[in-house]
């Protein structure tokens, strides 16, 4: 494209007129690609001062907080090392550093790494693993999501105290401790391929080392790299980690470090930088890309621009024509005019020779005649020291953060302006104290410098993240949301129960649905899990303190199971039931409202009148009950399917089997309801009524005991059987099994179904039945008729006649499905009649339980449940 577009640039105005309109729209939009700004749409970091988010970065920065403190013993003995001397041989002369905490702590097998070569990577690798899945997880995109996608690395990474440290083990304890993942352990390039290799990424990757300068260099080349769709989402990092005294020693031989181990920018007292150990990662995306998808935006990286200092007045020394240039370069890629520029996050170490040099570059590019307000100046140095890789990605995050809460925050440890910078030369404004940062109705822009110890310069202009729409507030009532919380070990979890409660605390602002949603769908997920459903922020963050203070180990044993769903048959059903889904979810409304429709011509009361009317009589009435539980169970079904609730076996005890049919495709919902309304109606018109009971006895003891006006309808366990037939014979039968000492329950019905008092129906029932149009289940669905796995014989007339007045085949139906690769259960309907009859069939047999949840619970919240 950029060949492209240099050939087109070279044409005359005669051979650009001859250009045709397509070819002139062509070029516009490869232009307005190759300008298009690049979305920040996540960060994570670890900087000192126990900053191990960006909300907790900011909160250093906005305090005015440092984080450096004196080296002890976790990285080596300063009685060895330290003398204020700078001429003694071997000695450094600064004490303080800007160190991260814990670093020896890594969860080698979360990420799949052995302890053997853990044991040999260098800690910046295993901070950069970490630090990635943060930003991503901040980014809202699940890893897992991210496989085989066009996802760029770009690492900037120089420190190689780790391969020092391993090489002077191997000089002194023998070549024999080396082995094959010293290599990999250690190597830059594989500092950047590991990443890469763990979350399964097909773009570009590559470790930059330009020195201080290197993450700011990477940042630029991953917008490069996402401007010409090499790349489609980028992760760009910087790590710092110090483990060996020697370049501290190095830099003290030069006297560059300052010895009260503070950055003091801009200052009088400016002598020298403090080094800083840090981590910064952002993700990355082309700006239409991150609306398209809806993330959320946290700055735009407008422009950015390298160059080289080329020879200088020494090779480590900073060339100010070049600052010049980098900056200039930068606003022109961005598109941008000085005056348009608020703050400056400056390279600015602390040193009496780099800091003027930087201000007066500053004053040539932003000088007082080209403004109309003063320009900000700041440097996050002063509050960690000099985190030389991670350095520009430290800059660039505090700009983030600021833009995000609307102030620049202070620049420590000034006092008084250095007398060797030219105050005069620029209207340049140092915040002692935290300044609001407001739009002031335009666009807040910012700079970040980041200049190499070798020469090589960049800068960025970082912008403002555009208006985004607040998450949509539903018209509906409120709907308890749900939040799942997983990790790979019991004690992961309990950490991050302890972090979202943090998290949810902090913020009195927060939209639960939307940060559950994130939560939910923006994370893997792992076999140790807790979830928890909550109405409001309040109950949440009450229902995660506890979970963190009594902590029961997380379920889960990683095995993958199928899922069954069971449908529901007559005789669960209440006044009210699905109510709370359809006055608040669309998806459950839509199928009710398209039954209700279908069914206007098919039963007398319209079905919501029938499913939350005044009186549970109308619900009860056969002609009724069955349509709305054919209703009832189909909304559900769609609803846990518009949350990616899908099963594998499906099992509907009696009227139930229309609705599992239904799912499976057997028969449309129009002819489903044209079923059940009719088998409904027939059986209401039935002259003679009948009763049922059910008998906690097995079928074979009581076959004696029935004649030919009693049937057993239902097998529900082997110490479960109903019974069917006329009131007669059941009253002649009820005083024998109170003499047998059988219990027993009547039931409360109005005909009795599954029994030969059904045959007067059945013509004209077949007759419907033969005008429906069947296909064969595209589900594995448990016949309750036969008690197999049902097939062809489901798309069949005659197969739903005989479901009338044959038995329910329960008990061999459900140990068929748990044959099925022992699957979990949900129930389909109002409550959780299935599943109790499923747990006593498993408590006789004894096979091993499922975990086994209902759809509603009747007097709870159904949206909850």
């Amino acid at each position: 494209m950029n060949e492209f577009l240099e050939r087109v640039k070279s044409l005359s105005p005669k051979q650009l007129l001859l250009l045709t309109v397509q070819q002139q729209k062509q070029l516009n939009a490869l232009a307005d690609k190759q300008r298009e700004p690049i979305a920040i749409v996540g960060a994570g970091c670890r900087m000192p001062g126990g900053a191990n988010d960006l909300d907790a970065y900011w909160e250093l920065l906005s305090q005015g907080r440092e984080g450096v403190r004196e080296i002890g013993q976790d990285r080596w003995d300063m009685t060895r090392f330290y003398d204020a001397d700078p001429a003694r041989p071997g000695k450094m002369y600064a004490k303080r550093i800007g160190l991260l905490d814990q670093i020896d702590i890594f969860d080698a097998e979360f990420f799949g790494i052995s302890p053997r070569e853990a044991d040999r990577m260098d800690p910046q690798q295993r901070l950069l693993l970490e630090t990635c899945w943060q930003a991503l997880e901040h980014a809202g995109h699940a890893p897992k999501d991210l496989v085989g996608s066009k996802t760029g690395v770009f690492i900037g990474i120089c420190n190689a105290d780790y391969a020092n440290l391993r090489t002077a083990l191997a000089n002194t304890e023998g070549f024999e401790t080396v082995t094959a993942y010293d290599g990999t352990g250690t190597t830059f390039s594989v500092a950047a391929g590991r990443i890469s290799y763990m979350l399964g990424l097909k773009g570009p990757c590559f470790a930059v080392d330009t020195a201080c300068s290197s993450s700011l260099v990477a940042m630029h080349v991953a917008a490069q790299s996402l401007h010409n769709r090499e790349s489609n989402l980028a992760l760009v990092g910087g790590v710092n980690l110090i483990l060996d005294p020697v370049t501290s020693i190095i830099f003290s031989k030069a006297n560059m470090l300052a010895p009260d181990g503070r950055c003091k920018t801009f200052d009088a007292k400016a002598n020298g930088y403090v080094r800083g150990e840090g981590c910064g990662v952002v993700v990355l995306k082309r700006l239409s890309d991150a609306l398209a998808d809806g993330d959320r935006i946290l700055a735009l990286l407008r422009g950015s621009a390298l160059n080289q200092d080329g020879h200088s007045q020494g090779l480590t020394a900073p060339n100010e024509k070049s600052q010049v240039q980098v900056i200039q370069d930068a606003l022109k890629a961005a598109e941008l005019e000085p005056d348009d520029i608020d703050y400056i996050e400056a390279h600015g170490t602390g040193t009496s020779l780099g800091d003027p040099i930087e201000m007066s570059a500053i004053a040539t590019v932003f000088g007082k005649s080209a403004r109309s307000r003063p320009l900000f100046v700041g440097s996050v140095k002063t509050n960690i020291g000099h985190t030389e890789a991670a350095a520009g990605l430290a800059g660039v995050l505090k700009v983030v953060a600021a833009m995000q809460h609307d102030a620049i925050p202070p620049h420590l440890n000034f006092s008084e302006p250095s007398p060797m910078i030219n105050w005069d030369a620029v209207d340049v404004q140092i915040p002692r104290q935290s300044v609001p940062w407001l739009s002031d109705g335009k666009r807040r822009f910012a700079g970040v410098s980041a200049f190499g110890f070798g020469g090589s310069n960049a800068h960025v202009i970082l912008e403002e993240a555009p208006e985004q729409p607040s998450p949509s507030v539903s018209s509906e009532p409120a709907a308890p949301c749900l939040l799942t919380v997983s990790a790979k070990s019991d004690k992961a979890l309990q950490a991050q129960l302890g972090q979202f409660a943090r998290h949810v605390m902090s913020r009195p602002e927060l939209e639960l649905q939307a940060f559950c949603h994130s939560a939910n769908i923006g994370r893997n997920h792992f076999a140790c899990r807790r979830a928890f459903v909550a109405a409001s922020r309040a109950e949440l963050l009450t229902q995660l303190e506890q979970a963190g203070q009594e902590f029961v180990a997380g379920s889960g044993s990683g095995r993958s199971r199928p899922l069954a769903f069971l449908f529901s048959g007559q005789g669960a059903q209440y006044v009210g039931m699905g109510r709370d889904l359809y006055e608040s979810q669309p998806v459950f409304r839509a199928v009710i409202d398209e039954c209700e429709s279908a069914l206007r011509e098919l039963m007398p009361m319209a079905l919501r009148e029938v499913l939350w009317g005044q009186h549970e009589a109308e619900l009860n009435q056969t002609r009724y009950t069955q349509p709305a539980l054919f209703a009832l169970e189909l909304a559900l079904v769609k609803q846990w399917e518009s949350y990616g609730i899908v099963p594998e076996l499906l099992l509907g005890h009696s009227v139930g089997e229309y609705a599992a049919a239904c799912h499976a495709g057997v028969f449309s919902i129009a002819d489903g309801l044209r079923l059940i309304a009719a088998r409904g109606r027939l059986m209401v018109e039935l002259c003679e009524a009948g009763t049922m009971c059910a008998v906690f006895a097995p079928a074979t003891q009581l076959r004696h005991l029935i004649g030919d006006e009693l049937s057993i309808a239902a097998y529900n366990g082997n110490q479960n059987t109903v019974l069917s037939g006329t009131f007669g014979a059941m009253t002649k039968l009820l005083p024998q099994l109170d003499a047998m000492q059988i219990r027993y329950q009547q039931l409360s019905v109005s005909h009795a179904f599954h029994s030969s008092m059904m045959a007067p129906m059945l013509e004209q029932f077949g007759q419907i039945a033969r005008a429906i149009d069947y296909q064969p289940p595209r589900f594995t669905m448990i016949s309750t008729l036969t008690g197999r796995v049902g097939g062809a014989a489901l798309a069949t007339a005659q197969y739903w006649i005989d479901h009338v007045s044959a038995p329910v085949r329960f008990t061999e139906a459900f140990e068929q499905l748990m044959q099925q690769g022992e699957p979990d259960l949900l129930e389909i309907g109002p409550g959780n009649t299935l599943l109790g009859m499923g747990r006593r069939i498993l408590d006789e047999t004894g096979l091993p339980a499922p975990q086994a949840l209902p759809s509603l619970r009747r007097g709870q919240n159904d949206n909850a449940t």
